[in-house]
């Protein structure tokens, strides 16, 4: 056996080691699971993942000189398991990642996009960046923290009432209010999404982090106005809080209507019949809604795209959803690899399609880890069209 045949398994071995570490990442930051635990694993999850190469070369240094050498030797049994543990990972792991890559497009929407990319820093005297860590951050090479992406996107939807062609969606996602951003970076995109002039606007989650940013709630989203009204719903980072019913009050004051755990009939662009539900399980409640169609057009809000089936199931045509981030950062032709979703990067951000739903995931404002690479915050300007080019019926 040449040198190039060891020196290949230990890289797949590596390779697998990291995949394996990031797939449960993404999973366990994709469940309801309280955070303190969470913290408490990722921590773990990030010392292990780096450390543990290391670790094994210290500790089985003389076994992997040997296997390098190809000298006969019994390897130790814990580094034998975790290394089939790691191979195995390409199989469970890899080929579900490579298949769902954005370059094949599977599920995915085929959807018309003009994109204008603003330095939003430029629109205002105030300092963006209110904390030494967000003033490093933003000097970072690459860094998009403060370039806001203003998406229109004209999203086919399968089943579209036809007085809703060209129903008009403003989409935010994942505010993020930490302290670390001045608070006009998010009130700049919502003065966007309202000159834009829709329909209905749509939150999706994750609006704050720090007891102290509440107060900066009304006067960031009191300027939205819209004909069918403005609808939020909380996501799992808006339990940071004392109490997130402060939250809701302040949004309320704010003018926009708290969807979570709820749904309620609206009539809708053409007289049409619509039902808008809030759904943000795991980290609060679902509606009970009934499972069998009916006559109305039904659009979900949900923080996160995992609610896809539960979607599905309750025969949601229109899907809305945030958390994801986009995956931070997005490598060439793969995507998103970091991705808090019971589904890895699946559905980082894009438009998707799954019988009988489409859904649209934001790669959202904010984040409380201020570095986004080839992933700009996105503000989703959304107009709805009754065909269905490019929609697959998987």
């Amino acid at each position: 056996m040449s040198l190039l045949t060891p020196c290949l398994i230990i890289l797949a071995i590596l390779l697998g080691h990291f995949g394996l570490n990031v797939a449960i990442y993404n999973r366990i930051n994709g469940v309801g699971v309280p955070r303190w635990i969470l913290k408490k694993i990722t921590k773990g999850l990030l010392i292990w993942t780096l450390s543990g190469p290391l670790l094994a070369v210290f500790l089985y240094d003389q076994f992997l000189v040997d296997f390098l050498w190809d000298r006969p030797v019994s390897p130790p049994p814990i580094l034998l398991f975790y290394s089939y543990l790691c191979l195995a990972a390409w199989v469970v792991f890899g080929i579900p990642w490579f298949i769902w890559r954005p370059v094949f497009k599977l599920e995915w929407v085929t959807a018309e996009r003009k994109v204008e990319t603003v330095d939003v820093q430029a629109t205002t005297a105030n300092d963006l960046a209110m904390t030494g860590k967000c003033k490093f951050a933003r000097c970072l090479p690459w860094n998009q923290i403060l370039e806001l992406s203003i998406d229109q996107i004209d999203l086919p939807v399968r089943g579209l009432p036809e007085g809703l062609n060209g129903y008009r969606i403003a989409h935010l996602s994942d505010i993020h209010l930490t302290g670390d951003i001045h608070p006009d970076f998010a009130k700049y995109a919502v003065l966007r999404a309202a000159q834009w002039q829709p329909d209905m606007m749509a939150l999706t989650g994750d609006i704050i982090d720090r007891q102290t940013c509440v107060d900066w709630l009304v006067d960031i989203f009191s300027p939205a106005d819209c004909r069918d009204g403005c609808f939020f719903v909380l996501g799992n980072h808006d339990t940071r809080i004392v109490d997130s019913r402060q939250t809701r009050e302040a949004m309320s004051r704010a003018g926009w209507t708290d969807l979570g755990g709820r749904s309620i009939r609206l009539p809708l662009a053409g007289g049409i019949d619509g039902m808008l539900i809030g759904n943000e399980y795991p980290w609060f409640s679902r509606p009970q809604i009934e499972t069998v169609p009916d006559s109305s057009f039904r659009i979900l809000l949900s923080h996160s795209p995992d609610q896809l089936w539960w979607a599905r199931r309750h025969h949601v045509s229109l899907m809305l959803a945030g958390h994801t981030h986009g995956g931070q950062g997005r490598l060439p032709l793969a995507g998103g690899i970091l991705s808090p979703s019971y589904h890895g990067s699946r559905f980082a951000s894009g438009d998707f399609y799954r019988t009988p739903t489409t859904m649209h995931v934001s790669r959202g404002l904010s984040g409380t880890h201020l570095l986004r690479l080839n992933c700009r915050p996105e503000l989703s300007l959304i107009t709805l069209r009754a065909h269905a080019d490019g929609v697959e019926n998987i």
